[in-house]
């Protein structure tokens, strides 16, 4: 039985391996001694309530979650000042990614987005059969312009990730609101705010009014994997017009969002204080880079980050990649994303923020 003609050619995904398959690969007997900074995950963990939470729900996994995540959806609402039915769950943004894919995207449709973009973008296309107009980088930003002008008839979906993932780059709230009004009607844009909660507050822009404002074209995604630190339960979320998320909801399936993940959202939307902590904790460590890269060989070229991680220019990324993989530090190579010069780096904590700098001074 073959597949679809268009299915061998969509690229398949490659994860980084595990920590232990890389301590046994490299004979390292103590995998704790290994800093993984290759994924944007919270290096503080989940927060201290959505670890009890989850303890307190693991006795009721023979039941089937809430399948229209009524009580998250509802802590949301309150919590961002949209309604329930502006809100639809997935598991990770990435299945809201498919979601899009699923009832927008087919052959001779397109998706316009920035070159150095996140790569699920790519793939969702692919899976779908349409086709991808990348458009260049103005200094690693999304060139909203140039994204404008790049859009044809047979355009359906928009991408524009602020902060960026990898560049850790964002546009203006100014920038980004007026290219919502010159977007066309037959196109709907995704904004995607995984790294919403680790921004700057100054420098936030306020997607959720064009929400409330009834405007039918926009759809804001963000994640609990970043900030929140829960990665491993994968659950994100959108909001949009509620027309938007009716025709989402009829390629959704019963119960995408699991039982665990509700109950860690509901508890981690309540602890401040850990949200407060992981941002005092990135912030710091963005500053620590910006100030010891330059003094690490004859200078590191950095994009300037407003995210949780920071692209960094070492020459041959997959061979520092390697080297610093021996000294117990992994990071994440930009070769996938046409930047083979390129690493990024996780921001962690500070005694990893210290171990990753003085591998990559003894690498560089």
């Amino acid at each position: 039985m073959k597949p679809n003609a268009w299915i061998p050619n969509v690229p398949v995904y490659q994860p980084g391996k595990p920590i232990t398959e890389v301590a046994r690969e490299l004979g390292f007997d103590d995998i704790d001694e290994i800093i993984k900074v290759a994924s944007n995950e919270n290096e503080l963990g989940p927060s201290p309530k959505a670890i009890a939470a989850m303890t307190a729900e693991a006795g009721e996994m023979h039941r089937y979650p809430d399948g229209g995540g009524f009580y998250l959806k509802q802590k949301l609402s309150e919590k961002l000042g949209v309604k329930p039915e502006n809100l639809m769950l997935g598991n990770g943004s990435n299945e809201l990614i498919e979601f899009l894919g699923h009832t927008y995207l087919a052959p001779g449709a397109t998706l316009v987005m920035s070159e150095c973009a996140f790569v699920v973008y790519r793939l969702v296309s692919a899976l779908f059969n349409a086709a991808v107009i990348a458009v260049p980088m103005k200094d690693f930003t999304h060139d909203l312009d140039a994204m404008l002008a790049a859009i044809t008839p047979e355009t359906r979906l928009v991408a524009v990730c602020s902060p960026n993932n990898p560049t850790g780059t964002i546009n203006t709230p100014e920038a980004i609101d007026a290219f919502i009004e010159k977007l066309p009607d037959h196109v709907l844009a995704v904004f995607d705010e995984a790294y919403f909660e680790l921004m700057p507050d100054e420098l936030k822009p306020d997607l959720l009014k064009h929400i409330r404002a009834g405007r039918k074209n926009v759809i804001v995604l963000r994640t609990f994997s970043k900030a929140y630190g829960l990665a491993g339960l994968r659950l994100g979320y959108g909001m949009a017009h509620a027309e938007v998320i009716a025709a989402l909801n009829h390629v959704r399936q019963p119960f995408n969002v699991n039982a665990m993940a509700q109950a860690a959202a509901l508890a981690a939307l309540d602890d401040d204080e850990h949200i407060a902590k992981t941002r005092e904790t990135v912030f710091q460590g963005l500053e620590l880079f910006n100030e010891k890269l330059p003094n690490i060989g004859n200078g590191l070229e950095f994009v300037p980050s407003c995210a949780n991680f920071i692209l960094v220019k070492t020459g041959n990324g997959m061979d520092v990649f390697a080297e610093l993989q021996k000294r117990k530090v992994i990071v994440r190579p930009m070769t996938g994303y046409g930047l083979p010069d390129w690493i990024r780096i996780t921001i962690g904590t500070p005694e990893q923020n210290a171990k990753v700098l003085a591998a990559l001074a003894e690498v560089v």
